[in-house]
């Protein structure tokens, strides 16, 4: 307002020159009753959000911070198929990915360790991915080249080197886990090797204007920005208490205690005038700050003092830190508050006229430091008002409270297990079951192709969740599959501690539950007891579960042990009876690998073996029965017979006699009459099914010993 008015009135009286004249006084008048345009340094909130804003200002960093960065580039996204299975089985899988670049700081860095994506670890300290991606950073010097991922899609000549700017590049981030979309990341970024003073700051901030030394305490990391150089420094130096001195031909700040000078007796003590004092000295005085032990979130300490005026003093340091460095800091500042009552003004005579504001001094009558905060030249003689300079105050202990942390789980290497298992179905075809997991307990999942190194690889997608899986150390012993086995007992070696078994009741055994390949046998077990770090004692079993007892004699000790559950396995269809199956597994990391083959033998396409055969001698003769069973595996829920699921009830039947000679023949019911007077002879008996015979039940007959 007055700059219109001034104007106007120096235009009329002086033409264009007073006009100017004007204006210049009118912009005095209306920065001192209205100040300047309000200004803002960094401020302490909670972590920010990432943006992508044209003119962002990016923050110079000093030592470790947290920041969210600015993305500077980016792709659309990228999408990628992945097929499975055959004819109306067949699967297609669709996933994506995105590149992107991210601007950190204006200040060259050192290194970026951690990695959060919306709050959740997205990379470890130990430098382990928790989602596929490619990953580059560049330090921000004045040597750094363009990206050659940008490069390649913008043009060599088109791509900027982004020199003096540190900045990150994301290659095909895998964007599953974040709802196909590209996340807000945060990155822990070291910009220095070890916590820097708030003088070392300041000084680099400055470029040289500011003498400042190492002094203040030392803050963990900063990321300083501003308007002006002036906002980023005072975010910093005014919660200290820091202020500022001429010194030679520059500016230093200063700190609390440091060198001073003796005023001579003959300074005369003058009231200080009321208006002066600053107000009542706040009960609470609390510090808001980043805790790195925190991952760099909001912490505060606060300090109380007795006899308070009842108000809160709340402060805003911007910078990471130690608690019991900010509790320190909180401390000097309640004893600063406490001091700042205490103001005198002394007169002096022409010989103290080089005391300049900022300087520190003594005085002969009353110990302790003070500071100069103003001086007055007026008729030879100089006043001086000062300022007690408190000495550091007692800090008590930190409160540290209890922090939620995003989890930092290593993920291991990749392992892989490949089981051939039965159809639930009468078309049942061939297929191979894979089983992963990794060596540690943050694994997630691995990118499954199928193939072979003539033919090629065919990416099928996405690996099941984690499954469980280890090693036999001891064996269980040869047992029936008749009853449960309370006898034996098997123990096993799990990838890692972090692998659980559990037991359950018999109702969820008879539910399938707990079934588990052991070598060749298919067992169920009951009971499941952690002995040590990832080795379980199984016991209560079930033995030779979907007509595997033919494996029970063939245990030993390093074989292996795979939890069979549908939630963990992928299933591979379409592979063919004696043609090798290749499987390869890349984890997150493109160095992570795990491969494994195997070949079906189509051992589950064919019935079962013939059960319970028995010779029983009537008034006709010897009646030769047994029992078939069937490949479809189901509960036999009404006690009389299971489902024919081939496309005809046969058997072959085969007789050797005590000289060699073979006899066959095929029956279209489970039962055989020997003629009488049948000698020794071992009977084999073979289910016809669809897909080829069963494998040989076997029984010796003795007339002499069956009477």
């Amino acid at each position: 307002m007055a700059t219109m008015v001034l104007t106007t009135l120096g235009g009329a009286v002086a033409g264009p020159a007073g006009a100017a004249l004007g204006r210049i006084a009118g912009q005095a008048v209306d920065g001192t009753v209205f100040g300047g345009p309000a200004r803002q340094g960094p401020r302490l909130r909670e972590l920010q959000v990432q943006l992508s804003s044209y003119g962002t200002q990016i923050s110079k960093l000093f030592g470790t911070m947290r920041v969210a960065g600015t993305v500077i580039w980016a792709t659309d996204l990228r999408e990628a198929a992945a097929t499975s299975g055959k004819g109306a089985a067949r699967t297609t899988r669709y996933s994506y990915t995105a590149s992107f670049a991210v601007a950190l700081s204006a200040r060259p860095i050192r290194g970026i360790r951690r990695i959060w994506a919306e709050g959740k670890l997205l990379r470890g300290a130990a430098g382990d991915w928790k989602t596929r991606t490619g990953f580059r950073w560049y330090p921000g010097d004045e040597a750094q080249m363009p990206d050659p991922l940008i490069a390649s899609l913008v043009g060599i000549g088109n791509a900027p080197a982004h020199r003096g700017m540190a900045y990150a590049v994301f290659e095909d981030l895998a964007l599953a886990d974040f709802g196909n979309r590209i996340p807000s990341l945060t990155f822990e970024v070291e910009a220095d090797a070890a916590p820097m003073a708030v003088g070392t700051i300041v000084a680099a901030l400055g470029g040289g204007a500011i003498r400042a030394g190492a002094v203040g305490p030392l803050l963990a990391g900063y990321a300083a920005s501003g308007e002006r150089v002036r906002d980023a420094v005072e975010a910093i130096v005014e919660p200290l208490g820091g202020w500022y001195a001429a010194e030679g031909d520059g500016i230093a700040l200063r700190i609390g205690a440091g060198p001073a000078r003796m005023l001579p007796d003959t300074a005369l003590a003058v009231e200080a005038p009321a208006w002066r004092r600053p107000p009542g000295v706040p009960a609470d005085v609390a510090i808001a700050y980043h805790d790195p032990a925190r991952d760099y979130q909001a912490g505060v300490q606060q300090v109380v003092r007795p006899g308070g005026a009842g108000r809160m003093l709340r402060i805003e340091l911007p910078a990471a830190m130690d608690a019991a460095t900010a509790a320190g800091i909180a401390a000097d500042r309640a004893a600063r508050e406490g001091a700042a009552r205490d103001v005198r003004t002394v007169a002096l005579d022409w010989r103290a006229i080089d005391v300049a504001p900022g300087d520190r001094v003594t005085l002969s009558d009353d110990p302790g430091l003070w500071r100069v905060r103003r001086s007055r030249i007026e008729a030879m003689r100089i006043t001086l008002e000062l300022v007690r300079i408190t000495s550091a105050g007692q800090a008590g202990r930190p409160a540290t409270g209890t922090a939620q942390l995003a989890a930092d789980v290593l993920t291991g290497r990749t392992a892989l297990r490949l089981v051939e298992l039965p159809g639930e179905d009468a078309g049942a075809v061939p297929w191979v079951g894979v089983v992963a997991a990794g060596t540690a307990p943050g694994w997630r999942r691995a990118t499954l192709s199928v193939g072979s190194d003539a033919d090629g690889w065919r990416e099928i997608g996405d690996t099941a969740a984690a499954g469980v899986f280890g090693t036999v150390t001891v064996p269980p012993a040869p047992g029936s599959a008749l009853v449960e086995d309370r006898a034996s007992a098997v123990e096993v070696l799990l990838l890692h501690d972090g692998m659980m078994l559990d037991g359950i009741d018999a109702a969820a055994v008879d539910r399938g539950g707990n079934a588990a390949l052991v070598g060749d046998e298919i067992i169920q077990f009951g009971s499941a007891v952690r002995i040590g770090p990832a080795r379980w004692l199984l016991s209560r079993l079930w033995r030779g579960r979907r007509a595997t007892e033919a494996a029970m004699a063939t245990h030993r000790a390093g074989e292996r042990f795979v939890l069979l559950d549908a939630a963990t396995l992928r299933r591979i269809d379409g592979v063919g009876v004696g043609t090798p199956v290749g499987v390869v597994a890349t984890g997150i990391d493109a160095a992570d690998v795990a491969t494994a083959t195997v070949t079906p033998n189509g051992e589950w396409l064919v019935p079962p073996a013939p059960v319970h055969l028995s010779i029983t001698t009537d008034g006709d003769g010897p009646l030769l029965r047994w029992v078939r069973r069937t490949r479809l595996f189901v509960p036999w829920r009404d006690g009389v017979d299971m489902p024919l699921v081939e496309e005809r009830e046969a058997y072959r039947l085969s007789i050797v006699d005590a000289a060699g000679t073979l006899r066959s023949f095929e029956l279209a019911e489970p039962q055989w009459r020997l003629a009488d007077g049948t000698g020794p002879v071992t009977i084999e008996v073979r289910q016809i099914g669809t897909n080829g015979l069963s494998p040989p039940a076997t029984l010796s007959y003795s007339p002499e010993t069956s009477r």
